[in-house]
């Protein structure tokens, strides 16, 4: 089994939840991104990053700078990529794989879900904590 981080950012909690079952999944704690950073990737096989639509197009800037500093560490490690959104229609996460993948990130999968995760999401979610455990 793959030693999995599961590092996220959420403002309203929705994230948050996101964060619990996909790290549930992967045997594995959430870590918040303040509690994160670029030197900690290498201990780590996979991971997964959320964080919530700011508007419609943008990240969260703290959660930006924490993406930012880490995606040159991630080298060809399965990264998930995953958030919750309230209006619009997801392009935030369309342009956060299209960015990580032309940085060369290995973006194995991405969940959205709008608002608080509901048994869909939930299920993704799950998958997902799967996938990148092994």
């Amino acid at each position: 089994m793959s030693k999995v981080a599961v590092v996220y950012w959420s403002q309203t909690g929705n994230t948050e939840a996101m964060a619990k079952i996909v790290a549930e999944a992967a045997g594995t704690e959430p870590i918040e991104c303040s509690e994160f950073s670029a030197d900690k990737v290498k201990e780590y096989d996979a991971l997964a990053f959320g964080c919530p639509a700011m508007g419609d197009k943008e990240l969260d800037p703290d959660f930006q700078d924490l993406w930012e500093s880490c995606l040159p560490e991630l080298g060809d490690r399965p990264v998930g990529l995953f958030g919750s959104y309230d209006w619009g229609t997801g392009d935030w996460m369309d342009l956060w794989r299209q960015g990580a993948e032309d940085s060369g990130a290995n973006v194995v999968d991405v969940v959205i879900g709008r608002l608080y995760p509901d048994d869909d999401a939930a299920s993704e979610l799950s998958a997902l904590g799967k996938k990148l455990a092994g």
